[in-house]
């Protein structure tokens, strides 16, 4: 029996992208969505109560930090995740897996998964060169905890027993996400790792009881090469996911054109996730090659530092300019800060670092984003894409 269903209730004409609902045990995901990411079982500086009122359908955790700290067991015996931290609607849990790039190949360097740079460039690994707080072997992953300096040794099946453990709807697959400096050659051994975990998860997933089930995503790796993308959708989907995940690095100018290598062969009957991207403009991009659903950070990581989503692009809300402006973020905006606060107080809570200064910037962004995927899916399922698209990206400056 299926933990989740996916139905496609409108198309595009001209590309793969389309609108659906999601059905799990504990809600229903409007696509194309946003996950709003809760790492440590919680989204920074906003309670749940004021998720449920900005209208966020489904909330991400990551699995190798509640790993750490408080622990699995822990969140089991409070009954999972969305108990654990008072969510009733829909969760997700990563699979520890992006850990292997972030505190591997990019620990201490500032290196994104997202690069910018041109197809001329000859790319090298830069494994090692960090401070590396991961080491990957063909078995699995060992992590050197930045809390107390433990060695938890993560493999596909360990990914799998702590997951249930965590009780979301939606579970993935234990893979390698690499570098976007990571060779050819590199990105090779790591889509054949990718490959090998994916089965050792779905064996792992058949194991477990059948009185909480969970959806498995299996994820779509390849860095930049075509060849190593079609390759990688191809052997994952072939496999028993219900729905597909696709990871790894990106160049920021072909985002579009290395998702699509992935989901024109995926089957367009189940759910296809892009973990880690979030970026306005790059969501116009994956929607049109048929992603439905996403997750990022980047609506309350930029409002801790003081930058907000408007329609003509992001603004510093702590640059001078705003000292005295007595607007709201966005005139047109309807959340709570913009219909109760101006940039004027909010740029003053920055200045003097008031905790409430992070909370009313991640309202806003997080509506931001939030009503930008509402107005998506509406511009789908009224055939009229395109043109929203084309007219929002003409006022957004990137």
């Amino acid at each position: 029996m299926s933990a989740i269903s996916f139905k496609i209730e409108g198309r595009l004409k001209n590309s793969l992208g389309r609108a659906g609902i999601i059905t799990t045990p504990h809600g229903v995901i409007h696509t194309p969505g946003f996950s709003v990411v809760g790492t440590q079982a919680t989204v920074k500086s906003v309670t749940p109560a004021q998720l449920k009122e900005l209208g966020v359908e489904v909330v991400l955790a990551n699995t190798y930090h509640l790993y750490l700290n408080p622990g699995p067991d822990l969140v089991a015996q409070s009954g999972g995740l969305g108990k654990f931290m008072n969510w009733d609607g829909p969760t997700i849990t990563d699979s520890g897996g992006f850990q292997a790039f972030s505190l591997g190949a990019a620990f201490g360097l500032k290196l994104s998964k997202i690069g910018k740079f041109d197809r001329s460039v000859s790319f090298e690994t830069d494994l090692g060169k960090g401070d590396s707080l991961a080491t990957i072997t063909n078995d699995g992953v060992k992590f050197r905890s930045h809390l107390d300096g433990s060695e938890p040794f993560f493999t596909p099946e360990k990914s799998i027993e702590i997951q249930p453990q965590l009780g979301a709807d939606i579970i993935f697959a234990f893979d390698e996400c690499t570098s976007p400096l990571a060779s050819y050659e590199y990105q090779q051994q790591a889509l054949g790792r990718t490959h090998a975990w994916a089965e050792r998860c779905l064996e792992a997933h058949k194991k477990l009881p059948s009185a909480s089930p969970q959806a498995l995503f299996g994820i779509v790796q390849g860095g930049r090469s075509q060849d190593l993308r079609e390759e990688s959708a191809r052997v994952i989907s072939k496999l028993n996911f219900e729905g597909f995940g696709i990871g790894g690095s990106f160049n920021k100018d072909d985002i579009q054109t290395a998702v699509g290598w992935a989901t024109k062969i995926l089957p367009e009957e189940k759910p296809r996730h892009l973990l880690g991207i979030g970026e306005p403009e790059d969501i116009f991009k994956a929607v049109a090659v048929g992603i439905d659903t996403f997750d990022c950070v980047i609506p309350t990581r930029l409002a801790r530092h003081g930058t907000v989503f408007t329609k003509q692009g992001k603004i510093a809300i702590t640059n001078s300019q705003f000292r005295t402006d007595l607007t709201p973020l966005e005139p047109s905006c309807s959340c709570y800060t913009c219909t109760n606060f101006t940039r004027a107080y909010i740029a003053h809570l920055f200045r003097t670092k008031e905790i409430l200064a992070i909370t009313l910037a991640s309202i806003h962004n997080l509506y931001f984003i939030l009503n930008l995927m509402r107005r998506i899916r509406e511009s789908i399922l009224g055939d009229y894409f395109e043109k929203f698209r084309d007219e929002f990206l003409a006022n957004y400056t990137t």
